[in-house]
């Protein structure tokens, strides 16, 4: 019997993926969960639309995405903070900083997305990796300076 998976079922495919199954296991399993839909003309096309649809908002926030990755690497952070003589700071940049400081020049940017394997503890320039919609990865340019006090 052939059925298209509605559900990522192990050992036999993906959503969207159109396999050949035994009877009873779609007509008893597979069907009443909802993880299988049968294969005929009516469910094929609808598929195919879900699938178009699919393309074309993954198209949508892909574009978004993408300007968004310019604003974020047009944008950098600068952070006045103590520092010791050798150039350690006393403290660090995190990654809440970086969203709060993005916010402020507009960019809104969940903290969680900004990638720092451990908080910035050091003076100088550092490229920190920001992970936007759609696997669009942007980049940032930190700077941190010594403070005054």
């Amino acid at each position: 019997m052939d059925i298209i998976l509605t559900e990522n079922v192990d050992g036999l495919g993906n959503i969207g993926d159109q396999v050949k199954v035994k009877p009873g296991y779609a007509r008893n399993y597979l069907v009443p969960r909802g993880f299988a839909v049968a294969a005929d003309s009516r469910n094929l096309k609808e598929m195919e639309h879900q699938k178009r649809q699919m393309e074309r908002k993954l198209q949508r926030v892909t574009q978004a995405a993408e300007v968004l990755k310019g604003r974020v690497e047009a944008a950098t952070c600068v952070f006045a903070h103590r520092a010791g003589e050798e150039g350690k700071l006393f403290g660090s940049v995190t990654s809440m900083e970086i969203a709060s400081k993005l916010a402020e020049a507009g960019i809104e940017i969940d903290r969680k997305k900004i990638q720092l394997d451990e908080a910035i503890k050091t003076l100088g320039d550092h490229q920190v990796e920001v992970k936007l919609d759609a696997g669009v990865t942007a980049s940032i340019k930190v700077s941190v300076v010594a403070s005054e006090e």
